[in-house]
């Protein structure tokens, strides 16, 4: 099958072409990202394959639709940059990866509460330049403290039991309950109990409109003084101006993101040259109780392997008109 693979990076053209081996796709690697303006490029191929930060909107679909693009073929679990129901009235499948490498992301949200809590990232560029003080590197021991997962699926249940291993209490808010992690110990609440009673916050749910701007001013004020909130899942579950607010005042303690909701204007690209037009990000990265990763929490080789075998499966499986087990449908999703 000829397959378009946009927003590439040298990561996935070296992990594409090493897992296609196994399944002799014609890929084409593009570098630049998907979006009404580029879907020209996706002219004469069968398939394309997209990333979080491509644009798939109605009118790049009905680009493809006219480019004779059948399967859009996403590398990630998240859909959200996704107009299902233009994909579905042109006739164009969607598939995705559903699940890649929980433990990746799982363990990307303990590093980010680690660094925050006993500075590393400070203590490091501190040593680097002669300084050996501790003052101001304080941290708490992590072990004796609430945690509040809100989505305990494939990734928050890992980290459930990660913060569980590490002997903290941990709550769980979720529409659907594993009964596994409440056996193992995990304690299902309502949500605003889970902000009212939580030292941590990680968050590890989708992008949908009932959880777009989940945290917001109204839910901020549930939290304790001096919460620390993670978020490694979508970026626009968080209201940026209601967050900055509470950095501010002093009542959220300590933020760490590895998504942010206009990332796609910033991520995954080198802009150590350029000023920064986003004032949001730019005032966010002047707090030091704040640790900003660019969407790395997905990027072991175990979840990069996963991703490029996953994809190219799925693609395999249209080929042959097999049945599309990732598939995601507007008629489903949308009930």
């Amino acid at each position: 099958m000829k397959i378009a693979l946009f927003s590439s990076k040298s990561y996935d053209s070296a992990y594409f072409s090493e897992e296609n081996k196994a399944f002799d796709h014609q890929i084409t690697f593009f570098e630049t990202r998907l979006k009404n303006r580029t879907a020209d490029l996706a002219e004469g191929f069968e398939a394309v394959c997209v990333f979080v930060n491509d644009v798939i909107d109605r009118e790049t679909i009905c680009k493809l639709k006219d480019h004779g693009v059948k399967v859009i073929a996403l590398r990630s679990a998240g859909f959200n940059h996704v107009d299902l129901a233009a994909a579905e009235e042109c006739g164009i499948r969607i598939v995705r990866v559903p699940a890649y490498s929980p433990r990746s992301i799982a363990e990307h949200a303990l590093a980010l509460i680690l660094t925050l809590n006993r500075k590393t990232h400070k203590a490091y560029n501190r040593v680097r330049e002669g300084n050996f003080s501790l003052e101001r590197l304080t941290g708490f021991n992590v072990g004796d403290r609430t945690v509040g997962v809100i989505g305990t699926g494939k990734i928050g249940a890992t980290f459930a039991r990660i913060m569980m291993g590490l002997g903290c209490h941990v709550l769980g808010y979720d529409k659907y309950q594993n009964k596994e992690l409440a056996d193992a110990g995990v304690e299902y609440t309502g949500l605003e109990k889970l902000l009212g009673r939580s030292d941590i916050i990680s968050l590890h749910c989708p992008l949908t409109p009932e959880t777009a701007y989940l945290i917001n001013k109204q839910t901020l004020s549930m939290m304790k003084p001096g919460v620390m909130l993670i978020n490694t899942s979508r970026g626009a579950l968080i209201n940026t101006n209601d967050i900055i607010e509470s950095l501010k005042n002093g009542h959220v303690g300590y933020l760490g993101i590895d998504v942010y909701e206009q990332e796609e204007k910033l991520f995954y690209r080198d802009r150590s040259e350029e000023i920064l037009q986003d004032d949001q990000i730019a005032r966010l990265m002047s707090f030091p109780n704040v640790l900003i990763t660019a969407h790395q929490a997905f990027f072991t080789r175990e979840a990069l392997e996963q991703i490029a075998v996953t994809t190219l499966q799925n693609l395999k499986d249209f080929e042959e008109g097999k049945e599309l087990v990732n598939e995601v449908r507007y008629s489903e999703v949308s009930q």
